[in-house]
């Protein structure tokens, strides 16, 4: 059971490789069901926009610093 989480994470290491900071920091709301993806902390957004997907891409201005991914546990 362990093998099978690790190999779960493992493969999230294209994710962080590419990600724009090289950091990547995750939060999930089992409530909302939403996924918040951070990829510069702390991080103050400047502006957003909703994709027609359902995901929120977070700028400080013209540099994406995370992702809000609604409806998660659907993808």
């Amino acid at each position: 059971m362990a093998q099978l989480a690790i190999d779960q994470y493992l493969r999230l290491i294209p994710a962080v490789r590419f990600a724009p900071q090289k950091y990547l920091w995750s939060s999930y709301d089992t409530e909302a069901d939403v996924l918040y993806i951070n990829f510069k902390k702390p991080s103050h957004a400047t502006d957003s926009e909703l994709t027609d997907d359902d995901v929120i891409i977070r700028y400080e201005g013209d540099v994406i610093i995370g992702l809000t991914i609604l409806h998660a546990s659907k993808r």
